[in-house]
């Protein structure tokens, strides 16, 4: 039986210096940021049965902690730096351990990010994930920043990971395939770490915020932060692969609402929209321009052709 620091020993303690001047295995982690730069702080909490299933991969749910976490750093434009592991689990099964770990760690290797401290207990599993990143003061994406004239844009695709989780509960039929593809994006988001530092160098955006909830919803923070209004192009949204496949009123719905994209949403000036192409190329990230920001409060829904739409969405609710 593996006792606390054996577990932590094993699975989480890595010999090597990072970033972090003092690690795991004293009372607390120090960090220096580099000079003239400030520390973006961020926490997210995964709950089994509330944000994935029992009986989860451990390798892509040790992924999928981290690349939550990460991409509340992306939408603030600030480059990662270390992460705290609060971590309850029902037993030491080692098995478990080493695929979490390795998913944990291969995604935190992508992003130079260390494993600094935390805390392991026994009880129902429970992963809760402190991440610290580091940007240029005055350059964070604030959800307080959008203005009235700049274009609302979408980094990657929306929906295929509302997609699977319809799958999952038989609420569509998905062929075994196309189902895979789209579990793939609900299992193992990519962090859009290199896009929000790309918007934020110059900086090229306004506001921006990562897409957990729905983007009707998350888009609703900024209007509400920054006390404007928007008008969303619906079919403009960028569908993911499989959800592209699927009836237009599914696609509408999953991508206006649909949850766990973990993509941008930003705002920026019309006159940078040549500089927004440049960081999607620059981060090999896809961004499409899917609405304006207006000084009228509300979001408008509309078609192609700029009719409005009357579709009765919201974003997810951990308590409703």
């Amino acid at each position: 039986m593996l006792s606390e620091f054996d577990l932590i020993k094993r699975y989480f303690q890595r010999a090597r210096p990072g970033r972090a001047d003092l690690g795991i295995g004293d009372d607390c982690a120090l960090l220096t940021p580099t000079p003239g730069h400030q520390m973006a702080i961020s926490s997210d909490m995964l709950v089994e049965d509330r944000h994935f299933f029992a009986g989860a991969d451990p390798f892509m749910l040790g992924h999928k902690s981290l690349a939550v976490n990460l991409s509340d750093l992306a939408a603030m434009g600030a480059r990662p730096l270390a992460f705290t592991l609060a971590l309850s689990l029902p037993a030491a099964d080692p098995a478990w351990l080493d695929g979490f770990s390795r998913g944990l760690f291969a995604l935190a290797d992508a992003h130079g990010c260390e494993l600094v401290g935390g805390d392991t207990t026994k009880g129902p599993l429970n992963i809760c994930i402190t991440v610290f990143g580091e940007l240029v003061p005055g350059h964070a994406l604030r959800r307080d920043a959008a203005r009235a004239g700049d274009d609302v844009w979408i980094s990657g695709t929306l929906g295929d990971a509302r997609l699977a989780l319809a799958g999952y509960w038989k609420e569509v039929a998905l062929a075994g395939a196309d189902h895979a593809q789209a579990a793939q994006r609900m299992h193992m988001p990519a962090p859009r770490v290199a896009l929000g530092l790309a918007l934020a160098a110059q900086p090229v955006a306004h506001a921006a915020l990562d897409i957990s909830d729905g983007l009707v919803g998350d888009l609703g923070h900024i209007l509400a932060a920054s006390r404007v209004g928007a008008t969303l192009e619906v079919d403009a949204l960028p569908a993911g692969p499989v959800l592209a496949r699927q009836p237009p009123e599914l696609r509408r719905r999953f991508t206006l609402a649909g949850g766990d994209d973990y993509e941008l949403c930003f705002t920026a000036p019309a006159a940078h929209r040549e500089a927004v192409l440049e960081a999607g190329r620059a981060s090999a990230t896809a961004v499409t321009r899917v609405g304006r920001i207006e000084a009228k409060p509300g979001l408008r829904l509309v078609d192609a052709q700029g009719v409005p739409l009357d579709l009765q969405v919201s974003g997810w609710d951990h308590f409703s």
